[in-house]
């Protein structure tokens, strides 16, 4: 059985993480031995045997509280000393010089990552393999708590008070995060995913995310015209030009994603499935059920198929 993403870093400040968890663990395994031992000891060897008198009172012991209070005291300054050492060289600064790298922003129900370039995309965050970013942690509604287990610590997305972490990863790869503080009804449901890949392949996703999209013919053009007369617009942008605070994920390049944060794949079937009853889907979020008809549905999904 493969081991949790606690067990398998692939960060350096994963990897120091992961290092005092098991340093903890070691510890408090050692511990437990000792008391029980110390307990099965006592027990075996002060245990009522026939005949004998009432035990001999000891009225306490200054050298044994002395000791037993010294030990736990030390151990304790060990950790605290190891754990500050640890947080200092993974925690990315409150208020950095340099500018965010990624602004990650918490909503009811997803994630939305924007890059400098103004690439914007949903649920899918993409980072060079080997080289550390700066990720700047928001919320527009609620808190929220950014986590990557395999790569980076939990950071909490406070509406109003932005947060500081470092994403890293050592080996090319897809990485799942969740939101790790309770957010409403689909809190279980807000999953994303950290995709690794060597430094050119990230630049040249990086650069084509930020493309608008081009202008669409054939049904993806009614569509398109589905879409404005819907008023679909004034949940999702479709161009990384459109820097607007809107309420749904954006759709830039939404047909080269994978939908709910990798676990439904991007299919034709589901992507007309989600625009036609997104609530079955999700239940709960904020897009109803838009009740279009028939001859509706092909164009507009059509539409989503293009905007790759």
């Amino acid at each position: 059985m493969p081991l949790g993403p606690v067990f398998t870093p692939h960060s350096p400040e994963a990897q120091a993480m992961s290092a005092l968890f098991g340093a903890f663990l070691v510890l408090a395994t050692v511990i437990f031995l000792i008391v029980a031992g110390l307990v099965t000891y006592g027990i075996v060897r002060y245990r009522a045997r026939a005949g004998a008198g009432e035990p001999r009172q000891t009225f306490g012991s200054r050298g044994l509280e002395i000791t037993w209070t010294a030990i736990p005291l030390l151990i304790v300054t060990v950790l605290f000393v190891f754990t500050v050492r640890t947080m200092a060289s993974i925690d990315a600064p409150l208020t950095p010089d340099q500018p965010a790298d990624i602004v990650i922003t918490g909503h009811q129900w997803w994630w939305e990552a924007r890059y400098r370039n103004g690439a914007d995309t949903a649920n899918e965050i993409h980072i060079p393999v080997g080289r550390r970013v700066l990720a700047r942690i928001e919320s527009v509604d609620v808190i929220h708590d950014f986590w990557v287990p395999q790569l980076a610590r939990k950071m909490d997305a406070v509406p109003g008070r932005p947060a500081y972490v470092w994403l890293e990863a050592d080996t090319a790869g897809t990485y799942s995060g969740t939101c790790s503080e309770f957010c409403g009804m689909q809190h279980a449901w807000m999953r994303f995913e950290v995709i690794a890949e060597p430094e050119a392949d990230f630049s040249a996703w990086l650069a084509r995310e930020a493309i608008p999209p081009q202008p669409p013919s054939g049904d993806a053009a009614e569509g398109a015209r589905i879409f404005q007369q819907q008023k679909c617009g004034d949940c999702h942008a479709v161009s990384p030009a459109d820097t607007r605070v809107l309420p749904g994920p954006p759709l830039t390049h939404i047909a080269s994603r994978r939908l709910l944060g990798g676990e439904i794949p991007n299919t034709a079937e589901n992507l007309t499935h989600w625009i036609l009853t997104p609530q079955s889907i999700k239940p709960g979020n904020k897009m109803m059920d838009p009740r279009l008809s028939a001859v509706d549905v092909g164009p507009l999904s059509a539409y989503m198929e293009s905007l790759r």
